[in-house]
């Protein structure tokens, strides 16, 4: 057991302090506090991991958990996982991720910038607290015990804990949710609750979705409906969508704008970005949306269907991009402008865009790029990968769509310097 004094946020939901010039990454703690802390990993030369088990001397930021179950009251083996800020004041938690994402963005991107975490407009979310961050995710996954018990598993292991309440759910869920019920043999119990039409729970048998065709749902953000697979990927906070495609919107800019150029909407999912770009320039707006996932782009393609200068290619976004820089070396000028005179919209995965995709946009040098990141490192990465072949950032916001967990959202706008 060691006694630790907390000194700052690190990225990942943990807080830094030092042991005899070591480093030690410090799980459930507050910055400014004294606490008790087991080393749970010392299989590292450079740092250590621990988990709290007792607060020592408190800091004036932290509270009660709202989550009974992951509160620093129990064994650490026994807390739940999902909830890592859960004990920290909602104002406070959102500092800290603002001082992750500075902190990434000096350090990886070479940029010195004030960043604000802002909450998501209440409009966008009736059901969800901005007093204490509950009630906003729509998509909860239980994971399923060798004896049928489900629950969410503990932080960093594979343990279910069972659970009486999911206090970040949207209350529909937790008023279905089966919690105290046994499902020997299954692999998960989802539960879903759609801006259109009733919420599920959805018994998952295996680790892989049958091949049979799937039951879809559907979205609503503003007066659009989107349709996806019932087990396709859609934002989880109550809000996110609109309040991204509204970020989105905002952070192009219109004088830079070419609704004739080659705009694209990379890793564009069911077309929600792509639909946002035309919502807000118009039907003449010419758009292609990029997606890896068959089933996903074949939603976005009549999700979109309504613009005649929009398409949705199934493709990695990276061999899409070696593709289109061919074909474009050998195009006429006229081609060459429209992919110059292009927006380019991207929503990575959370490992962000990487070298090969920031290399080929570089070169391809459109001029203007709203980059949707919901990993401050990778984000941070990609900016400086950006800087060092011509782009500046040049607008940022930041958004709170993960209350009481460690995770934030970001939407950036890089601009070609001449």
């Amino acid at each position: 057991m060691l006694e630790l004094e907390i000194e700052r946020v690190a990225h990942g939901g943990v807080f830094v302090a030092h042991h005899e010039g070591r480093v030690v990454f410090v799980a459930d703690a507050v910055p400014g506090e004294r606490v008790a802390a087991r080393v749970v990993d010392q299989g590292h030369d450079r740092f250590w991991r621990a988990d709290t088990v007792e607060v020592l001397q408190a800091s004036p930021d932290r509270r009660e958990h709202v989550w009974a179950e992951a509160s620093v009251d129990r064994a650490p083996e026994h807390r739940a996982g999902g909830a890592e800020f859960g004990h920290i004041r909602l104002d406070r938690q959102r500092e800290l991720k603002a001082d992750v994402l500075r902190d990434a963005l000096a350090r990886m991107g070479g940029v010195e910038r004030e960043v604000e975490v802002h909450a998501v407009d209440s409009e966008l979310a009736p059901g969800a607290s901005d007093t204490d961050g509950t009630g906003w995710r729509t998509r909860v996954r239980l994971h399923v015990a060798a004896d049928g018990t489900i629950g969410p598993y503990a932080t960093r292991s594979h343990t279910v804990v069972p659970v009486a309440s999911l206090p970040l759910a949207v209350p529909e869920l937790g008023a279905i949710a089966p919690l105290g019920d046994r499902f020997p043999g299954a692999h998960a119990v989802d539960l879903i609750a759609p801006s259109v039409g009733d919420v599920a729970v959805v018994v998952v048998e295996g680790e892989r979705m049958p091949q049979a065709p799937r039951p879809t749902i559907e979205e609503r953000v503003g007066d659009r409906r989107f349709r996806l697979d019932r087990d396709g990927f859609w934002q989880v906070h109550r809000g996110a969508a609109a309040t991204l495609s509204r970020a989105v919107q905002e952070l192009i800019d219109g004088e830079l704008f070419d609704p004739r150029a080659a705009n694209h909407d990379l890793y564009g999912g069911v077309g929600l970005l792509a639909a946002a770009v035309g919502d807000r320039f118009g039907d003449a707006v010419r758009i292609t949306t990029v997606e890896s996932d068959p089933r996903a782009t074949e939603h976005a393609g009549a999700n979109l269907a309504e613009w005649v200068g929009a398409r949705a290619v199934t493709a990695r976004v990276d061999r899409y991009l070696d593709e289109l820089a061919a074909s474009a070396a050998s195009a006429g000028a006229a081609e060459q402008e429209r992919i110059r005179s292009a927006t380019i919209v991207l929503d990575p995965p959370r490992s962000g865009a990487g070298r090969a995709v920031v290399e080929r946009l570089a070169e391809l040098r459109p001029r203007q790029l709203v980059y949707v990141a919901c990993d401050p490192i990778a984000l941070a990465r990609d900016v400086g990968l950006f800087r060092e072949r011509g782009y500046e950032l040049d607008e940022l916001r930041a958004f709170d769509l993960f209350p009481n967990t460690h995770h934030i959202e970001a939407v950036a706008r890089l601009r070609a310097i001449v």
